[in-house]
């Protein structure tokens, strides 16, 4: 088991609910009214709703509070990051099925019901992406589930793409953007839960390159609509920073030896020119965090070897599958 990614218990022996929807917030206060009101309206009446809050300033617990009764509480006592805080509400959720929804969101009355559709149509997937669109451009994809390219750099699947029918149908993808996952309580169980060491950023991609080499396929749910505000509660430096640092750690902790031996050249050229875009950049400030970040991926992702070999020793499906993943 990597080190990072902690087991947990088996589901709690309590009357369990259809789902546990798990919200992550910091400082979102402004934006959570529109997230909550939105899951009032779904058509899936039986979840529970975990708010994790990671020490906010604002007035986000007193919101909750007092606005949204059914919404169970969960206060961390510092800022955990993106993974620190559904690792909590994960440990806190009493359904089999485990969904991620960030604070600046607004759902659709059928996002939940269309997630448990496809669990239950597809016995054979461990995740469901949602179908994330840009919540000011409502016909511009955000995410279309996520993609990994064959130069090691990850990719919201549509992203920019304006809507044309071209993502219209459920098919099985890399992984689920965070942003909007459904995951069985099961997978965490086996193949462990978010690094918390990544912070912020990627972290669902290296749970789902964990997730696949065990045989837990990931599907793209068209009817689960979710739209996002991009950015708004993570971005500039500190997203560029991480971006940098856990884009190198994914590679040298999760991509098989096969598979970097096969695309190295690539996944090189790829690394060189974001060093290389951000040096032209070098004035601002996101560029320099993006370099900053992989300096101190490459130490991470050095650091993380010794789990690299316990991943690919657990490996159950063949390189062949692994490799037909790559975009």
């Amino acid at each position: 088991m990597a080190g990072g990614a902690r087991r947990l218990p088996g589901p709690p022996r309590l009357s369990t609910p259809a789902a546990s929807v798990v919200i992550p917030n910091w400082n979102g206060a402004a934006l959570l009214p529109t997230c909550l009101d939105g899951l009032r309206r779904q058509s899936v009446p039986d979840f529970e709703t975990i708010l994790v809050d990671n020490a906010s300033r604002d007035e986000s617990v007193s919101l909750v509070s007092q606005h949204y009764p059914e919404v169970r509480l969960t206060r961390l006592s510092r800022n955990f990051g993106f993974a620190g805080a559904v690792n909590a509400g994960i440990q806190a959720a009493r359904a089999g099925t485990v969904v991620l929804l960030n604070s600046d969101t607004e759902v659709a009355p059928v996002w939940l019901e269309a997630l448990l559709s496809g669990f239950a149509d597809h016995p054979d997937a461990g995740m469901v992406a949602s179908r994330i669109m840009l919540f000011d451009r409502r016909d511009v994809f955000h995410s279309a589930g996520d993609l990994y390219g064959r130069d090691g750099v990850p990719r919201n699947r549509g992203v920019w793409e304006g809507d044309r029918g071209q993502y219209e149908r459920r098919e099985y993808v890399f992984g689920a953007c965070g942003c909007g996952a459904a995951y069985r309580r099961s997978l965490f169980a086996d193949v462990g839960v978010f690094d918390e060491r990544f912070f912020f950023n990627l972290e669902d991609v290296d749970l789902a390159w964990r997730a696949q080499q065990l045989g837990y396929r990931c599907l793209y749910e068209p009817r689960a609509l979710v739209y996002h505000h991009l950015s708004a509660t993570g971005g500039g430096r500190v997203a560029s920073f991480y971006t940098g640092r856990n884009t190198l750690a994914v590679l040298l902790r999760d991509v098989p030896t096969p598979l970097l031996a096969r695309h190295w050249r690539g996944m090189l050229r790829a690394q060189l020119q974001v060093s290389t875009d951000a040096l032209r950049a070098w004035r601002g400030e996101a560029a320099r965090a993006r370099l900053r970040g992989q300096l101190a991926g490459l130490a991470f992702g050095l650091s993380l070897l010794p789990e690299r070999r316990e991943i690919e020793r657990r490996r159950r499906v063949p390189l062949d599958y692994l490799e037909s993943l790559l975009a």
